[in-house]
């Protein structure tokens, strides 16, 4: 069943630096499971959302775990701009009733 992964980390400095890093590490794929990426700011909310959505979670989970994770597990350090790492306020799967591809 086709999941939704979303993961918003609360708007700071309004820059993008972290989150192109890892893009540009990570690649444009394809990856396996994979059915649309977005990324944005949510200004409403008043966050930098993520929302990938998957064929199943299982795909999600494989990507995360090779690609996001070891480099999330670096820390701060290890990105551009290390006073803007955070943790994300929302982490988290749905499962999907409606897919339109």
């Amino acid at each position: 069943m086709a999941v939704a992964y979303v993961q918003e980390f609360p708007i700071g400095d309004r820059t993008t630096t972290n989150y192109d890093f890892v893009a540009d590490k990570i690649g444009d794929g394809p990856f396996e499971g994979l059915i649309a990426h977005t990324a944005g700011f949510d200004d409403e909310a008043g966050v930098f959302r993520i929302l990938d959505v998957w064929e199943t979670r299982e795909h999600a989970e494989r990507f995360l775990a090779e690609h996001v994770q070891p480099m999330v597990e670096q820390g701060p350090s290890a990105f551009p701009n290390p006073d803007n790492f955070t943790e994300p306020t929302r982490d988290g799967f749905y499962e999907l009733h409606h897919v339109v591809s």
